[in-house]
């Protein structure tokens, strides 16, 4: 009987039956079946998840249709914007844009997505699976998942349910820098250089002042 992929894991949202088979003819199925029985992947977001979470200042959303066609969106906003509401929820607000919904209409008929989290910096990556779903209409949710002074109009908020979450290696993650990181470092070498002009400067008076 062909392996459907349920063996009672949470990796199994991914080791589906088909990638199984995939991954047995390649050679790398024991492995992998070692591992998630040594360590299977959360299913809770860990203290660690969270606070990596609270930094990201974006991520990208993976939905599809009912019929399968996939749709992948980038979603911004401060640093924190994606909260953790409970061990198994995440929620953010979704703001006017576009106006294509097809996020929106995805999940109308097929639930199933995925967030795909990335620190370029760092070279980490996240992977986690789970179901979306919107809410529109609830003021009290609304204001809890806007950040503080964030200049945009929320039209609904989605809340995301984790199956399953996964550490990607850091193998080929182009290495980043934050366009503000990068401008105080700037800033403060800059003041630095100042300084040192300034008391060479001043060491120059001192020398010519001494030898008169």
């Amino acid at each position: 009987m062909p392996d459907d992929g349920n063996n009672g894991f949470n990796s199994d949202v991914a080791f589906t039956g088909s990638v199984k088979r995939a991954q047995a003819a390649r050679g790398s199925r024991e492995m992998f079946q070692k591992r998630v029985e040594r360590t299977d992947w959360p299913d809770k977001i860990s203290n660690d998840f969270a606070g990596f979470i609270a930094e990201r200042d974006s991520f990208y959303l993976a939905t599809a249709s009912a019929d399968g066609q996939p749709y992948i969106q980038h979603r911004g906003g401060p640093a924190g914007f994606l909260k953790v509401l409970d061990e198994k929820t995440l929620g953010f607000a979704d703001y006017a844009g576009n106006r294509h919904y097809v996020s929106v209409d995805n999940i109308s008929e097929n639930d199933r997505a995925h967030i795909f989290l990335m620190d370029y910096m760092h070279q980490k990556r996240v992977k986690v699976w789970g179901r979306l779903r919107e809410i529109e209409g609830n003021d009290e949710l609304t204001a809890k998942l806007i950040p503080p002074g964030y200049q945009a109009r929320p039209e609904r908020v989605f809340l995301f349910t984790v199956t399953a979450w996964d550490v990607n290696c850091p193998q080929h993650i182009p290495r980043k820098f934050d366009m503000a990181l990068v401008k105080y470092q700037f800033d403060k070498m800059e003041a630095e250089i100042a300084a040192l002009k300034a008391e060479v400067a001043r060491l120059k008076v001192r020398a010519e002042e001494a030898a008169d």
